[in-house]
């Protein structure tokens, strides 16, 4: 196969459709990382950037926050975009002010606001409602039989109630929260996409609900985030773009990983026996279905002085974009990465990060996850593909658009 340009590269990287087959985009990572594991890509309307495709270079980028920092660039988007966004700021790079494009001090001492938030002991307290969000959820959409799209009906909502719980937002809003979710995270996507919207004014609108909250937490307290962060002393616009950052990510994410879980399991009926046979190994399979879907497509870091990247050389300035799905298929890492194995060991997949960045919510995605399965093989539904599953056309927080399910005989 011809080794690709800079050009070829870059376009095929930021393209939603190609994010939107998983078959072209592995075999996109798949040859990069055979034969250009760290390329330079110089894609049409966005600024260049490095690709980093293995897991050890990925690793070795993550473990060195000061060498490598998430200002000012911490994902794909376009120029055109970036210009905008600094009108709107005054200059600044970002809409938003969070977890994502912090470093240093600034980085540990907003994290650490939340972090006992989502500590195993604290989340642990909530299994038991969590579990009756599972119940109730699974009673009013599968109960009926016959055919559903999964990813709609199921798997976009049980992630959402638990954080909005969490958050503190009342379920009358949650389903305008899911829709400026996708509106966030999927703007080129046809279904998604409209004239009257875009990413800036989606930002704007998330401000507008947030700010409204804080101030109702502050006159009637609550045990939820929204009070802890209306208390916090941090600004309006820190405290505004933790909201988003959690209302969005902490629910996303879990939804493509159990749709895409599900999906795995469906098209991979020995596995899928398996795990009803043995649910002892819904901890490992779990893993399994994380790494397997990788629902974050990269972040960026920016190298602070010349360096080296696996031989490549790479300036100051220079932005590095961290790939990790490709990570999550990395041969020298997974044995048979491409094969679907619930039994596989101990993961060492970079689906929510590695380094000072690691996903805060991690732990609660796995107790998610663990519930959701734990609830649905306990029903013993007989479930089956009943069509052709999409993907949402992103190219950078993604999973499935649709997941056609016939439940029953």
């Amino acid at each position: 196969m011809p080794q690709r340009d800079a050009k070829s590269i870059g376009n095929a990287l930021v393209s939603p459709a190609v994010h939107a087959n998983p078959d072209q985009y592995h075999e996109l990572l798949t040859e990069l990382r055979a034969n250009a594991p760290v390329s330079w890509a110089e894609p049409d309307q966005y600024a260049p950037f490095w690709v980093v495709t293995r897991h050890a270079d990925i690793m070795e980028v993550e473990r060195n926050p000061d060498a490598f920092i998430n200002s000012p660039r911490t994902l794909l988007r376009k120029t055109a975009v970036d210009d905008q966004i600094r009108k709107v700021t005054g200059g600044r790079p970002f809409l938003l002010n969070n977890l994502t494009n912090m470093d240093g001090a600034e980085h540990r001492r907003h994290r650490k606001l939340t972090q006992a938030w989502f500590a195993p002991s604290r989340i642990k307290v909530l299994e038991h409602e969590l579990r009756q969000y599972a119940r109730d959820l699974f009673e009013r959409t599968l109960s009926q039989g016959g055919q559903i799209d999964f990813m709609k009906a199921v798997a976009s909502w049980y992630p959402l109630r638990v954080i909005m719980r969490i958050i503190g937002v009342p379920a009358q809003d949650q389903a305008m929260i899911l829709q400026m979710t996708q509106q966030l995270f999927g703007p080129d996507d046809p279904d998604i996409k409209t004239e009257r919207v875009d990413v800036i004014s989606t930002v704007q609108g998330f401000f507008a609900y947030f700010r409204e909250l804080m101030a109702a937490r502050r006159n009637t307290p609550q045990d939820d985030l929204a009070t802890l962060l209306s208390d916090a002393e941090i600004g309006e616009q820190e405290a505004l773009s933790y909201f988003i950052l959690a209302a969005t990510a902490g629910h996303d994410t879990t939804s493509s990983s159990i749709a895409g879980g599900l999906l795995a399991l469906l098209q991979n009926p020995d596995q899928f026996a398996r795990l009803r046979a043995e649910p002892s190994l819904l901890t490992t399979a779990i893993d399994e279905m994380i790494r397997w879907v990788s629902p974050v497509t990269h972040f960026f870091r920016t190298a602070v002085a010349d360096c080296e990247v696996r031989g490549q050389s790479v300036r100051a300035g220079e932005a590095l974009m961290m790939c990790y799905p490709s990570a999550n298929r990395d041969e020298d890492v997974f044995e048979d990465p491409f094969r679907f194995n619930i039994t596989r060991p101990p993961s060492k997949h970079l689906a929510f990060g590695y380094g000072p960045h690691v996903c805060l919510g991690q732990h609660l995605a796995r107790m998610e996850m663990r519930i959701f399965f734990e609830e649905l093989l306990a029903r013993n539904e007989r479930l089956r593909l009943s069509g052709t599953p999409s993907w949402v056309q992103t190219n950078f927080v993604g999973g499935l658009k649709r997941l056609p399910v016939h439940l029953g005989n």
